[in-house]
């Protein structure tokens, strides 16, 4: 087997647990390299690190899958996703769930995201986009679901070399589904929704407005399929309208909110968020409630600054519209923008808007997507309440 050695200045980093070698870390390479092969990794006194898969043509040269000296076949795959079910069940996560979170369930750069019997997989690298097949069988096997289909039309695959599409994995079937969230039904549509067709990383949080939302007009901005602001309704919010630039997005919230029988008091309508709030703001509307949760701002480390100012103006915004003791209810799923420098980025936009904020709830993801300490990227989303007051 090709063996991989490492720089020895950069041997603490992978020994404390990051699966990720990238290109400038490696000393040496004894052997063929080819796409997707598994090759053994060495840290510069010879000893062994572990095993996983490379890419040449990717500054992240190699994916750690294991630190034993085991093989990489289809019953690993296999043993893989078998206990990642086992810890879905074991804290809860069973009818919707991520069953595959990457890196935080040792299988690098795979997502699976179970909507009851349907699975839907993202192969974002190409030593794991090999191993599709296996992982398809080890899903049939555990599960054997209704359907399985895949989302890989994403440009990080470019990155590998690795061509964007998307289709079936088993036998055709009907993409448009509808699931089950806390006593409520949305509709999924796994073939033309963003990322895998439904954000569960969220699923959680939404249920954590329920107290602040009773008897308030609520307004919610980069609604998407307008999850948070039908569960608002739900809990008893007096009327609640919903904004999002898409209107296809905004279409299938009018329909989730009728499928609940919520339509008289959810409404949503297609507008560029960022424009309405700063508009609205000047007009002096007040709302009792005001949702965020916008895409994420930046991808890359160089934009880091910009994501920071978008994330502050937005939120700014977002709190001249709220009544004196009313509630933000905000969110960033973008993973470079850390939880404290979220914080800070909240409270500079609260002193900007000349407001006092007490905090209610601060939160990440569901613990179906879990956090590995000392991987920040799966450290990634923030949501926040905070209580806004006049100064």
């Amino acid at each position: 087997m090709t063996k991989v050695f490492l720089k020895r200045k950069i041997a603490n980093r992978i020994f404390n647990g990051h699966p990720w070698i990238f290109l400038n870390e490696v000393e040496k390479i004894n052997g063929n390299v080819n796409a997707g092969d598994i090759v053994d990794i060495y840290y510069a006194d010879e000893k062994f690190c572990g095993r996983g898969y490379i890419n040449p043509k990717s500054q992240i040269i190699v994916r750690l899958l294991t630190r034993k000296n085991e093989a990489i076949d289809a019953s690993f795959f296999y043993k893989k996703i078998e206990q990642a079910w086992q810890y879905r069940q074991k804290i809860g996560y069973t009818e919707n769930c991520r069953l595959i979170f990457g890196e935080a369930d040792e299988l690098p750069a795979l997502i699976i995201d179970k909507f009851n019997d349907y699975f839907v997989i993202q192969t974002l690298a190409y030593g794991i986009d090999i191993w599709k097949p296996a992982i398809v069988e080890a899903l049939q096997k555990l599960f054997s679901p209704k359907g399985i289909y895949e989302r890989n039309d994403v440009p990080v695959r470019e990155l590998e070399g690795l061509p964007q599409l998307k289709g079936f994995l088993s036998a055709a079937f009907d993409t448009n589904i509808v699931i089950k969230e806390n006593g409520l039904q949305f509709y999924v549509d796994i073939e033309n929704g963003q990322k895998t067709g439904y954000f569960l990383d969220q699923q959680d949080n939404r249920r954590a407005i329920k107290q602040i939302v009773k008897n308030a007009n609520v307004l919610g901005a980069f609604t998407y399929t307008g999850t948070f602001e039908i569960h608002a309704a739900h809990y008893g919010a007096k009327s609640v309208l919903g904004l999002d630039i898409s209107a296809n997005a905004v279409a299938q919230a009018n329909k989730n909110a009728e499928l609940n029988g919520l339509a008289h008091i959810c409404k949503f309508e297609a507008m560029n968020a960022f424009d309405v709030l700063k508009i609205w703001a000047k007009e002096e509307k007040k709302y009792d409630v005001v949702m965020l949760d916008p895409p994420a701002f930046t991808k890359s480390r160089e934009n880091i600054q910009k994501a920071i100012t978008g994330y502050k103006e937005i939120n700014l915004r977002g709190m001249k519209l709220i009544e004196n003791g009313g509630f933000l209810v905000t969110s960033s799923c973008t993973n470079l923008v850390q939880p404290d420098l979220f914080l800070q980025t909240i409270e500079m936009a609260a002193k900007d808007a000349r407001k006092k904020i007490k905090q209610v709830v601060f939160n990440a993801q569901a613990s179906d997507h879990p956090i590995i300490w000392g991987l920040d990227n799966t450290n990634y989303l923030k949501f926040l309440i905070v209580e806004v007051r006049d100064k």
